[in-house]
This record gives structure tokens, C-alpha cells and sequence, in this order.
């Protein structure tokens, strides 16, 4: 159900986030209000993290930008690669679990990709910035303008991004789409603004707090999520097939209000 009122999240035991376009603009540190906020969200709050990001991107942009590192971070659970893996913290990070793609299938995903590029007549930018198409091992994901163009161009990378994914959302459901037809037995999730993530099936937003159940063994009710991308067709999507309740977020200023609602109520 989606939640309007800050009272509302007041009882909740675990407080999930998206991390792309809700903690951070996209493949950006994290800033230091942010930063600041979620520390403070450590103390008082289990969290976790769901994003189509691999676990490096998860630390250099976000956890060592953290003000407040040490034992609260026991606090916190990650689920890179759309929860393909689960990491938690105990004495420094721990895999509790990864579900690798085969060679086979990561292969076969990006054929897959250069088949639908053709199918469509689509047109790569004329500037990238290093890979189009990532072996994530657990995860393929596509970028329309590579990997490495918010790290390049900063800011302007940044825009760039934002830009494309208002203006071509029809080009890339059209790829989302087109690739699920071809990997009827893989998952195809449309993420960020410019980026296609292929994981194995059943690994989604879902599954992320489906696995957050049963490990930090709190129920479903008693969690809330907070997402960007919570509409048919977004990467936050699946997570209402669980019912959750969930707080609909524009960017990542509106997730510093949940936040500080969040704070506000602890005290």
C-alpha cells in the first residue's frame, strides 16, 4: 500500500531503499546531507538497500561517504545486482549469498542485446564511456551512454542520463520488452534512466524483501519501502506483488524528508 502520511511509518522495524535515483542521483556519491541523515537513520532504524548496482558500486559511492561508520552499520543490509546478492555486516562485510548467471546465459544476453539492437535499427550515442553492456556476474546490464560517463563527464554525465531517459523511455521499454521476449527464462528489469539489467529469473525488487523476511526475520508488514521507480514498467515495481508498504519518492530530496519524517518520529 502506499504510504502519504509520515505517521504511518513510524511502527516500521526495517526501512528499505532503492539506492539509484533515491539515496544518490545516478552513478553519483552519495552527498553529505545524505550521508548524514542515513547515519543518523542507523541508529535508530534496521535498513536496506536494493539496487541494480554490483557491490563496489555500493561502496565507493555510498558506504565510505557515510559519517558514521562502525558497529551501526551492523544495522544495514545490502542487495546488489537487484538481490541477485545479499551482504550484511558483522565484523566487516559478509556474502550471506550471490546467484551467479552461467557463462552460458551471460553469452546468450548479450547476443540477445546485439539482436535487438539490430531488430530495432538502434543507434548507440556517437561518445560513450567504457562498457555498453557489463558482465555484473550475477547481473548484464546495458548503459546507454557506458559505465563510465558519470565518472568522466560528472555532472554533465549526470544530466546527460536524465536527459535520454525522459526523452527515449519509449526506446528503451521497447528493448526491455523485446529482451524479456527473447530470455523468457531470465528477468529483464528497465533501471535508472539509461540502464537495462538482466538477471536470473526471480531475482527482482520482490525477491530482495522476500529475502529480507527471512534473514533479518521481520515481517513484511512491519517494513516500508522507498523507491523512485514504483510505477508499471519501473525497476521499484515488483516490490507491490509482496505488499509492502512503500513511499513513492521524485528524487532524492523527497527521500531526505522521508528520512527526516522517519527521525522525527524516533525520538
Amino acid at each position: 500500500m502506499k504510504v502519504t502520511h509520515p505517521e504511518k511509518l513510524k511502527p516500521k522495524k526495517v526501512i528499505v531503499f532503492d539506492l539509484d535515483g533515491t539515496l544518490i542521483r545516478t552513478k553519483s556519491p552519495v552527498d553529505r546531507e545524505m550521508a548524514t541523515l542515513f547515519s543518523q537513520l542507523l541508529a535508530t532504524k534496521k535498513v536496506a538497500i536494493i539496487g541494480g548496482g554490483k557491490y563496489a558500486v555500493f561502496q565507493d559511492l555510498f558506504l565510505r561517504k557515510l559519517t558514521d561508520r562502525g558497529v551501526l552499520l551492523d544495522n544495514l543490509f545490502l542487495f546488489p545486482t537487484t538481490a541477485a546478492a545479499f551482504y550484511k555486516h558483522h565484523h566487516g562485510w559478509q556474502q550471506v549469498y550471490t546467484h551467479p548467471l552461467t557463462k552460458l546465459q551471460r553469452v546468450k544476453i548479450k547476443q540477445t542485446f546485439e539482436k535487438v539492437f539490430a531488430e530495432i535499427g538502434y543507434k548507440e550515442p556517437k561518445k560513450t564511456y567504457g562498457k555498453l553492456i557489463e558482465d555484473r556476474k550475477t547481473e548484464v546490464t546495458f548503459s546507454v551512454f557506458g559505465q563510465d560517463a558519470v565518472t568522466v563527464l560528472g555532472r554533465k554525465g549526470v544530466l546527460l542520463k536524465e536527459q535520454w531517459g525522459r526523452k527515449h523511455i519509449k526506446t528503451k521499454m521497447r528493448i526491455v520488452t523485446l529482451m524479456q521476449k527473447y530470455l523468457p527464462n531470465l528477468a529483464v528489469h528497465a533501471a535508472g534512466f539509461t540502464s537495462i539489467d538482466v538477471t536470473k529469473k526471480g531475482a527482482d525488487k520482490a525477491y530482495g524483501i522476500r529475502q529480507i523476511q527471512k534473514y533479518v526475520r521481520v515481517k513484511i508488514k512491519d517494513m516500508v519501502f522507498v523507491g523512485d521507480a514504483i510505477f508499471p514498467g519501473g525497476n521499484d515495481y515488483a516490490v507491490v506483488k509482496t505488499g509492502v508498504d512503500y513511499v513513492s519518492v521524485a528524487n532524492i530530496e523527497a527521500t531526505k524528508k522521508v528520512i527526516r519524517a522517519l527521525l522525527s518520529k524516533a525520538r
